[in-house]
């Protein structure tokens, strides 16, 4: 099956905003099995929609698009693609009670422009949009269609000169409002469920992720790959996916054969980095963290200066997280670890902001002052000024205070700033998850 994703957006072309959309849809798409075989993004101009969109349509079984739903000037796409396909479009009063019920809801007054959004192509299936005003559309194209007239000639589908298309008779087209506070879980709710009822994989396809931290992709591969690779002649798709402080392994394979496959391989991975290994398939680190000292009935505090309140950020993101973290302290400057988290002026004045010392008394001082279980501190140099030849930029202390002892590791990330922090934040959270587990 060949799948191509459409991303529009003049704003994706100039580099103003950062296309999330291709990671995400590509990940989830290829986790429930339909691999993505190409995709482009285009500014919002018609002709280069309508020329995207009409290429994909003839050699692709499923093309989805993003953004241009909406009701402003450029949003586009809806008005192209029924052109483009010959289909009118009508007001759908549904559509319009659920544009007036979110603005009543927020005591905002209805511009009248958002009613365009309420615009259906004939046939298409309406994707509710919870979470804003424009609706997802999708509709079935059969391969006998004959486009609209392009610089004055007729192009057919089936006389196309591009790639043929599979054996399907009907292709489908998935337009999805452009926001990723709205498209995300206008995918999983209406898309999945629709892909799946209208273009179910034959055999089934499984997949598998292990994620792990601590530890660089070249190692996980010379722990596992040699052991896995019998499994992979066998017809198990294995990758690695490299993040920040972090490697994922994927495990996917079709058929009934294939989730035995999976379970033989993740055995082996589960042998090979068991200590490595924090979560599976979407889990972030941080979710792990919350689960662990909430299970436990554990709680947490920070102390954090060079990352700048950016592990409080990732813990809060997580539901749940209130019932564990009972505080956390930006300490940046050193008067406010002395009169936050009781650092001595003596100790800083001795070994530095940057020193195992500082780490110690930062984390025992926001465990002593919060009554914590636990208590995280990290200080190090993010640059790119600020280090010395004792300690260059890129140098990190973090320390983990218990009832019983306080630890520290001392790391080097030699990174841009913004890199360093996240780094850092998944080098604290593990040292707590190894603690904890």
């Amino acid at each position: 099956m060949n799948v191509e994703l459409i991303n529009t957006g003049s704003e994706l072309m100039l580099g103003r905003v950062l296309n999330t959309h291709q990671q995400w849809l590509c990940r989830r798409l290829a986790d429930l099995g339909y691999i993505v075989t190409r995709q482009v993004a285009v500014a919002d101009t018609g002709r280069d929609i309508e020329t995207v969109v009409r290429e994909a349509l003839s050699r692709a079984d499923l093309i989805i698009t993003t953004g241009g739903l909406g009701p402003t000037s450029d949003d586009i796409t809806r008005d192209l693609i029924a052109g483009l396909l010959g289909k009118k479009l009508h007001e759908d009063a549904t559509i319009v009670r659920h544009i007036e019920e979110y603005f009543l809801a927020r005591k905002r007054p209805m511009p009248f422009r958002t009613r365009v959004q309420a615009q259906v192509p004939e046939g298409a299936i309406v994707l509710p949009n919870p979470h804003g005003t424009a609706p997802g559309l999708a509709i079935e194209v059969t391969n006998e269609l004959e486009l609209k007239p392009q610089d004055g000639g007729m192009h057919s589908l089936k006389s196309s000169r591009f790639h043929p298309s599979s054996s399907l008779s009907k292709k489908l087209l998935i337009m999805l409002p452009g926001p990723p506070r709205e498209l995300r879980p206008m995918f999983d709710s209406s898309v999945v469920p629709l892909l799946q009822r209208v273009m179910p994989l034959s055999g089934g396809y499984n997949c598998r992720t292990l994620r792990t931290s601590g530890i660089g992709e070249s190692a996980v591969e010379e722990k596992v790959g040699a052991l896995l690779k019998p499994l992979v002649d066998q017809g198990l798709d294995l990758g690695y996916c490299a993040r920040i402080g972090q490697v994922d392994i994927r495990l996917a394979a079709h058929e009934k054969r294939g989730l035995l496959l999976i379970h033989e391989g993740e055995a082996i991975v589960r042998t090979q980095l068991a200590d490595y290994i924090y979560g599976e398939d979407d889990e972030p680190l941080e979710s792990v963290i919350v689960r662990l000292l909430r299970e436990r009935r554990k709680t947490l505090a920070l102390a954090e200066s060079c990352t700048g309140g950016g592990i409080a950020h990732l813990i809060t993101n997580v539901p749940g997280a209130s019932a564990v973290l009972l505080a956390s302290l930006v300490t940046y400057a050193n008067s406010a670890k002395q009169k936050f988290v009781g650092v001595r002026a003596e100790t800083l004045a001795t070994h530095g902001a940057v020193s195992e010392a500082v780490a110690c008394e930062m984390a025992e001082g926001a465990r002593r002052e919060t009554g914590a279980d636990y208590a995280l501190s990290v200080t190090g140099i993010a640059g790119p000024g600020g280090g010395s030849d004792a300690k260059p930029v890129g140098t990190v202390f973090i320390a983990l205070a218990s009832a019983s002892e306080t630890v520290v590791l001392k790391q080097f990330n030699a990174f841009d700033r913004e890199t360093f922090k996240n780094v850092t934040g998944t080098q604290v959270m593990e040292l707590l998850r190894r603690k904890i587990r």
